[in-house]
């Protein structure tokens, strides 16, 4: 529980000293992937699971040894779920005719309202098959569904990308974004996060959304946190990527500016490829003047700045002029940043970036967690007088995500430029 004197919710910069942030566990998900699903949800390959817990919990405990607070998605949903309006909540929005069939709403409904609150986190993260559910609740529906598509069919879906906390809800200086995820596959995660912002006692009343509702459909406006870095003096970062679209950008740029949370947002445009789903798969900070990046794809990146505008809409974009990394240097009032790249040839940068290599959080400036297994660019960093705290990452990444990826930061300090 939080007590009155904590600092509230916000994340000023990327660097600066992390205080509290939200992960989620490897779980009963991941035991759903199998060779013949995973492309579906979106990953790579099936996952040695308890492996995955074991190192997913050493990362945890990596970050409490730097005083970070940690909360865990399975817990904070399992206290959210005990209260009768977050039960609902959730409920209405998840067991609807769209997702489940008109013929199994109200049997799966009674059967989760009948599941204790730490069972039912675990189904609405972990999936419900037709093989968890029970037939005497089901009747003939749950029959033609087993009979139609197997053991296989999920009437919840499981949702193994909850892993990577960082896609679902995004803080941006003093409050949220709740976002509109790309892939079907994870359309269900915002409800979840949402809920727990909505109705557990550490949130409940005190989270500023600046853009966003997971009970709407954003149509085109897609967009996802491993975009998005509010990197301070009130700039944010976003890449418009294979899953953040120009039409989210301009509203939540819009949203930020409404409110006086930014005064500008710098949109880096991509390449629309898996291997580049993210702006933070090929760029990261590691120091208030120091950047990790992958440059086949970063020294091709070209940057556009959305200002507050008296125009319609309340925007303008313009063009930079510069280098990707030249505009941030200039955005935070520095001649220029350090840059680290994912060294080697092309074939070891290539592999670098595909583990997760260039995907940093900091604990504070200057002290980064990065997958053990790119050694060559951990050296790199080390080099340039940064501290690599290691974690394993031959399960982990199996998503395509690292520490980055696996951590929503909900309240960072701001840094001095």
């Amino acid at each position: 529980m939080t007590n009155a004197n904590e600092v509230k919710f916000g994340v000023h910069s990327e660097v600066g000293k992390l205080r509290k942030v939200m992960v989620c566990a490897p779980g009963l998900a991941h035991t759903r992937l199998t060779p013949s699903n995973c492309d579906d949800l979106l990953f790579d390959d099936v996952l040695w699971v308890d492996n995955a817990k074991r190192d997913h919990f050493d990362f945890i405990n990596k970050m409490r040894d730097r005083g970070v607070d940690v909360v865990e998605m399975h817990n904070l949903l399992a206290e959210t779920v005990a209260i009768p309006e977050g039960k609902k909540w959730i409920l209405d929005n998840q067991v609807i005719p769209d997702q489940v069939g008109l013929g199994l709403v109200d049997e799966i409904r009674s059967y989760l309202e009948g599941l204790d609150s730490r069972k039912l986190a675990e189904t609405l993260l972990g999936g419900l098959s037709t093989e968890d559910f029970p037939e005497k609740h089901g009747g003939e529906m749950l029959k033609l569904v087993k009979d139609a598509a197997g053991v296989t069919e999920y009437l919840l879906p499981p949702l193994p990308n909850t892993l990577y906390t960082r896609d679902t809800s995004c803080w941006i200086y003093g409050g949220v974004t709740l976002n509109s995820l790309y892939w079907p596959a994870r359309h269900e995660e915002p409800i979840l996060t949402t809920a727990i912002y909505k109705f557990h006692p550490d949130f409940a009343g005190k989270v500023k959304v600046w853009w966003g509702d997971p009970t709407k459909d954003h149509g085109m406006a897609t967009f996802e946190g491993g975009d998005v870095m509010p990197i301070g003096k009130g700039n944010v970062l976003i890449g418009m990527s294979e899953r953040t679209s120009r039409q989210a950008i301009s509203q939540v740029a819009a949203a930020l500016f409404a409110n006086a949370a930014a005064e500008r947002v710098i949109v880096a445009a991509m390449p629309k490829l898996r291997a580049a789903m993210h702006l933070d798969t090929v760029f990261t900070f590691a120091d208030r003047d120091c950047v990790l990046l992958y440059p086949d794809i970063v020294n091709s990146i070209e940057a556009f700045s959305y200002r507050p505008s008296s125009k319609p809409g309340g925007v303008e974009l313009t063009k930079d002029k510069g280098t990707f990394v030249e505009v941030v240097a200039g955005a935070l009032g520095l001649k220029k940043l350090r840059v680290v790249e994912t060294g080697g040839n092309a074939y070891q940068r290539e592999r670098t970036q595909w583990d997760s290599g260039a995907n940093l959080v900091c604990a504070s400036p200057g002290v980064v967690y990065a997958y053990d297994r790119n050694v060559y660019t951990n050296t790199l960093l080390r080099k340039e007088g940064i501290e690599v705290i290691t974690i394993v990452g031959a399960e982990l990444g199996r998503g395509r995500g690292g520490g980055h990826c696996m951590t929503c930061p909900i309240i960072r300090d701001a840094v001095d430029y």
